[in-house]
């Protein structure tokens, strides 16, 4: 079975701060980390190769600096991992994002054989909006399971899989068949310690680089900002609140009815929300 990981190299949320004057993020001293969503693919990928036998290979695309990156998921135990590095790349969106890893999984499949699951976090801790992972599965023809929280069966030789996601008001068992895109979700399980091999396999390995050409992109006016019709306005950070919490305690005097409509009477659109949630119930 091979198995691809798309993953991220993102600035640490952490550390991240917004220009006072120009209300965009500065980058600059920023250290990068592999985006947290990423991790629960990449051991949920590793477990599956385990179990059934096969490969793992990791794609991402990013900067010449992303090696780092990759090297870090080959200590964990990963086969194999692919650079898509290209000038044409920078400012993409994540439609143009879609395009150069849908070409770069493709021409994966070309070269190391076709992969029969492609896995991604559910979203990315920069961008948030959870769009590449289905976006490769329509460009790339693939059956799309999201938001999945448990591989519940899996059978290589029928080329079948069943999985638990996570939908709006409880869990839905899903069951298809392979090929397909798993886009995982956080907390289903814990990205394990590699070992001394792959830690010492992993510094001496070749990552695969591929430009656009390599990768096979004919159209690069489709990546990077030719290519994303997205258009940022700018970037803030949200404003204090200049009010204080009221703390009501238990023992106070006021019935619960005055307290109530006290806190309708601060924030009357709270009333009318619940009266609103109250009457589709």
């Amino acid at each position: 079975m091979h198995i691809v990981v798309c993953i991220k190299q993102v600035p640490d949320s952490a550390q991240i701060r917004v220009h006072p004057v120009t209300n965009t993020i500065m980058r600059q001293g920023v250290p990068t980390i592999i985006n947290p969503y990423d991790l629960f693919a990449i051991e949920e990928a590793l477990r599956l190769r385990d179990k059934v036998g096969g490969e793992v290979t990791v794609l991402t695309m990013g900067p010449p600096m992303a090696e780092d990156t990759l090297r870090k998921v080959l200590t964990f135990g990963a086969d194999r991992a692919v650079l898509l590095t290209d000038r044409f790349f920078a400012g993409s969106d994540t439609l143009a994002t879609t395009y150069a890893l849908a070409a770069a999984i493709a021409k994966i499949g070309a070269t190391f054989g076709e992969p029969d699951i492609v896995f991604t976090g559910k979203q990315t801790i920069d961008g948030d909006t959870a769009q590449v992972g289905p976006g490769i599965a329509k460009r790339l023809g693939l059956t799309q399971l999201t938001y999945v929280g448990r591989i519940c069966e899996i059978d290589a030789a029928a080329r079948a899989i069943k999985v638990e996601r996570r939908a709006e008001g409880g869990v839905q068992v899903l069951s298809t068949r392979l090929p397909c895109l798993v886009t995982m979700l956080e907390g289903t399980n814990e990205i394990r310690r590699g070992s001394l091999n792959d830690a010492l396999r992993a510094a001496r390995a070749a990552i695969v680089k591929w430009s656009a050409a390599d990768a096979g992109i004919e159209d690069t006016a489709k990546c990077g900002l030719r290519g994303s019709p997205t258009i940022v306005k700018k970037v803030f950070a949200p404003t204090a609140r200049a009010t204080k919490a009221t703390i009501v305690e238990p023992g106070d005097a006021a019935p619960a009815e005055a307290l109530i409509a006290e806190i309708f009477k601060q924030q009357p659109e709270l009333e009318s929300k619940l009266t609103t949630l109250a009457r589709g119930y």
